[in-house]
């Protein structure tokens, strides 16, 4: 066993330890304004996926990326779904201030986990877990879910791909922490019943 992965599975069972107190190593005080939520629930991926094997069906775990990010990129294993948060027009316009193509928000995104929840039994006193790519959007996502009334909604603060890092050869770079970078399980097989497909 690598090095890597060693460290990786020590922290996945030293938060499954602390899991059962709720207790995680997040310290609420440090996370980003950009990535704090309403309802302060913060996981790294570690403690996101130690959430996800110990509650197993009882919690849902969301990837909000675009489907662009999901398709080449690939996903957990463990999500129940890829539902994105905001997503590319058709005809999406170049933003210059983000130097990408613009994100509109997904209307669907709400009552999409809505449907998705209910044919599992869920609602909204579940434990909901999001994962953007590095923690900003599913904060936005998580307080649009608490002001419908979601009363458990965590976001993954490193998300799928983790931070950049600020200096070092690799600088610039998503590769301080994160989801990929913790060496949990992920695939490119994606499984079309997970996916989002809109309804125009």
């Amino acid at each position: 066993m690598n090095t890597r992965k060693f460290v990786a599975l020590a922290a996945v069972s030293l938060a499954l330890a602390f899991a059962g107190a709720q207790a995680f190593a997040v310290d609420a005080g440090k996370v980003p304004e950009v990535k704090r939520t309403k309802q302060a629930l913060y996981v790294d991926a570690p403690e996101a996926y130690a959430l996800k094997q110990k509650l197993g069906d009882k919690a849902y775990l969301v990837d909000v990326r675009t489907r662009a990010e999901v398709s080449y990129l690939g996903m957990p294993t463990v999500a129940d779904a890829n539902i994105p948060y905001v997503e590319h027009p058709d005809d999406a316009p170049w933003d210059d201030k983000a130097g990408r193509f613009k994100l509109e928000p997904n209307n669907d995104f709400a009552p999409e986990l809505g449907r998705r929840l209910a044919a599992k039994g869920l609602g909204k006193d579940d434990t909901i877990i999001l994962m953007c790519r590095s923690g900003d959007r599913s904060a936005r996502a998580a307080n649009l879910l608490s002001e419908l009334g979601y009363r458990k909604v965590y976001t993954v603060v490193d998300g799928y791909e983790g931070d950049l890092a600020k200096d070092g050869p690799k600088a610039g770079q998503r590769v301080v922490n994160g989801w990929k970078n913790a060496g949990l399980p992920w695939t490119y097989q994606l499984d079309k019943n997970k996916l989002y497909f809109p309804k125009y």
